[in-house]
């Protein structure tokens, strides 16, 4: 691993060890996060693959009855009953904050008279499309409920990717560097250390050897 282009000094020594305890723990924080977030995914990702299957199976229910009411009445018909809905729909988007990541909640209200779902009269009108038209409006809520989730789980999906590559950047470039340039300006330091003490003894030697000549010549006066 490749360290970091830095002075071997005690300084710098200080601050990359200030580094890497922060990088530490900002590494098992995200850790944290990132489990949290894989769990809060998964439910979240269980329930819409639940949510999802329900909405089909009523979709498809209505396509059927659709089928069926266009097969026993005119295309006139069919067109004129579905032409003027008798009911609207508000939908208001607010954000639910999941770790960090604000994901979106549908609140819808009908605006009309929800006991009344039918817009037309039952004169030139199939059973079948009565069916199509009931399931059509008990499913809506749950499509809402499923685009919630779906766009919630896509949000989630892309923050714990960027956590999972914030985590893999700390554990396997920034802390070995760390660690490695820590321990590069130790032996630095060390070196520096032993090459100072050999000096002061080799001066230390040379100054006792001049006090031992000094005094040799003063005896042999």
């Amino acid at each position: 691993m490749a360290r970091l282009n830095v002075n071997p000094t005690r300084m710098e020594l200080t601050r990359l060890k200030q580094r890497l305890r922060t990088a530490t723990r900002g590494h098992k924080l995200l850790k944290d996060k990132r489990d949290e977030l894989m769990k809060q995914f998964l439910e979240l990702v269980r329930k819409n693959k639940e949510l999802r299957e329900k909405v089909e199976g009523m979709i498809m229910n209505i396509h059927n009855s659709f089928t069926i009411a266009s097969a026993v009445m005119s295309p006139e018909n069919l067109e004129e009953s579905l032409m003027t809905p008798k009911q609207s729909i508000n939908v208001k988007v607010t954000e639910k904050n999941i770790m960090s990541v604000n994901v979106p909640q549908f609140e819808f209200k009908m605006q009309n008279d929800t006991s009344e779902i039918f817009p037309y009269g039952f004169n030139f009108t199939s059973g079948e499309l009565d069916t199509a038209v009931e399931t059509l409006n008990g499913v809506l809520p749950y499509m809402l409920e499923l685009a919630q989730m779906e766009k919630a789980s896509q949000l989630l999906a892309d923050e714990i990717e960027k956590t999972r590559r914030r985590v893999n950047a700390l554990e396997y470039v920034m802390i070995p560097q760390l660690n490695e340039t820590i321990r590069y300006i130790r032996m630095k330091l060390d070196e520096n250390e032993r090459g100072n003490l050999t000096r002061l003894m080799k001066v230390k030697d040379m100054m006792l050897e001049q006090v031992y000549n000094y005094n040799s010549k003063q005896n042999g006066e």
